[in-house]
């Protein structure tokens, strides 16, 4: 977690800008003299605005925040209304579950919206909200979201010299054959046995079992990254209640340290994120903790009640995924295709940059391969786990990560000399890419080979032993021994899938 590389150190300002963005809406609701209640949620709904809103550009990330209260004051509103109204209420809520998960399917936006809209209703229930504070709360968001918004767009623009890399596409279907319209069945099932459940254990707090469930479904695709996910937040939950022990019970509330831990844990939130859904999830309940403690209802037993509604959570998750499943073994072997078609992609927008082609251009296709071998990772995540009984699979699976991982590396640095101006044409690198298109298309025959897009070797047999090119043919024959080794933990065993159709 700290060692990992942080290019730029983006991780780093990002983290450091959240803790601003949150303080400031948090000190806004305060010098306007509202409650601590309508606080907590400014502060809530700050923290959504910088950690959710993915979109690729600024303009359409800002787009995206403008549009939060429009799902958010109306499901406020529906909360409170529904307060007293324990039927209504949770049927409302599953109904948030299902539109918030299916709203996946139009990308950021869709993904950014429907967690504000779970989340605005989560939140009254943690607090308790009536319908006479209505006014306060929007007034509360209103100021975070402001507030926020000045601090990203404004005063710290990140994204403005680093742009975030494009989310992929979600897999192709239609209907059920879709993941996002599976997944909002099974997360609306997983939130439904873990209501029914949580409300058992407790009548106050089960809303903690529902808010497990629905965050064990958010980035995942298949029924194995849900169920190590869910893994992951319980590990989490348990050492995040063990530190509540020793932090957050001795402060009691005490305003002033209190107010600088859960600033130490939103920068840990936004900082692990990206690296270890555990370690988030450990400054999460941390933070939970220490605002239990500011409300003055914090105690042991509440902490033990916040691991049994977690545990509940993840069961209903896991029951969850058994309905319409998405196996792993069908995800993975889409998100490798995607990486592999992605390397030959750029392998030709290069050759043909080479060749003189000032049109072609390889860095969108190599940023494009860094965010589809993320998903490739996360795909094969429960197979590489420690835990995974399966050494042989976890042996091959590590192998493709390796061969892939190879396979970026080349890429970047194909791409880095085709950027050089001065890297002129070399008649063997048309014979390379070529090495390189068939290697792809023996992995992934291609789905209309007639259309398939060549790399032409020039007239003139003249050499040009510019060094570039001497750079990108090496940089060719690394991606076409990569490919080809790759063949082989892929295409083993056929009987035996790279992993199990769970």
């Amino acid at each position: 977690m700290f060692v990992a590389p942080d290019p730029g150190r983006v991780r780093l300002r990002v983290s450091s800008r959240a803790v601003l963005g949150i303080a400031l809406a948090v000190a806004a609701a305060e010098l306007c003299g509202l409650s601590l209640t309508a606080s907590i949620t400014g502060g809530l709904a700050a923290l959504l605005a910088l950690f959710t809103v993915g979109d690729p550009t600024v303009r359409r990330q800002a787009v995206t925040t403008a549009l939060l209260p429009a799902v958010g004051f109306p499901v406020l509103a529906l909360a409170t209304a529904l307060h007293g109204a324990p039927l209504l209420r949770d049927a409302s809520w599953l109904l948030v579950v299902f539109a918030g998960v299916y709203a996946r399917r139009w990308g950021p936006r869709g993904h950014a919206l429907g967690i504000f809209a779970f989340m605005m209703f989560f939140v009254t229930q943690f607090l308790h909200a009536l319908p006479a504070q209505l006014p306060e709360l929007y007034a509360a968001v209103g100021l975070a979201l402001a507030a926020s918004g000045t601090v990203r767009f404004v005063a710290w623009c990140i994204e403005r010299r680093v742009p975030p890399p494009a989310a992929p596409a979600p897999l192709p279907g239609r209907g059920l054959d879709r993941p996002t319209t599976r997944q909002a069945f099974q997360a609306t099932a997983a939130c439904a046995v873990a209501l029914a459940a949580g409300q058992f254990i407790s009548h106050e707090r089960w809303y903690w079992a529902v808010g497990t469930a629905w965050w064990i479904f958010v980035n995942t695709a298949s029924r194995g990254e849900t169920l190590v996910r869910g893994f992951r937040r319980v590990v989490g939950t348990v050492t995040g209640i063990a530190a509540g022990f020793l932090i957050a019970i001795p402060l009691a509330g005490a305003p002033a340290p209190t107010a600088a831990l859960v600033a130490v844990c939103v920068f840990g939130i936004f900082y692990t994120a990206a690296l270890s859904y555990s370690w988030m999830m450990f400054f999460v309940t941390v933070m939970a903790g220490l605002l239990y403690g500011l409300l003055g209802v914090l105690h042991p037993g509440l902490l033990v009640l916040r691991f049994e509604e977690t545990a509940v959570g993840a069961l209903g998750a896991a029951v969850g995924v058994a309905l319409l499943p998405v196996t792993t073994h069908a995800a993975t072997n889409a998100w490798i295709e995607r990486a592999v078609t992605c390397v030959h992609a750029c392998t030709t927008a290069a050759a043909r940059r080479l060749a003189g082609d000032p049109a072609a251009d390889p860095a969108p296709h190599a940023a494009e391969l860094e965010v589809l071998l993320g998903r490739v990772r996360l795909s094969l995540a429960p197979l590489v786990h420690p835990l995974s009984p399966l050494r042989a699979r976890k042996a091959r699976a590590r192998r493709v990560l390796a061969l892939l991982d190879d396979c970026a590396r080349e890429i970047r640095g194909l791409a880095a000399v085709a950027a050089d101006p001065d890297a002129s044409h070399d008649a063997r690198l048309a014979a390379a890419a070529w090495r390189v298109e068939a290697a792809v298309h023996a992995l992934v025959p291609p789905a209309h080979p007639a259309r398939r897009v060549a790399v032409e070797a020039p007239a003139a047999p003249a050499v040009d032993r510019h060094p570039g090119a001497e750079a990108a043919l090496g940089h060719l024959h690394g991606l076409e021994r990569a490919l080809v080794e790759l063949a082989a933990p892929l295409r083993t065993a056929p009987s035996a899938p790279l992993v199990p159709a769970a």
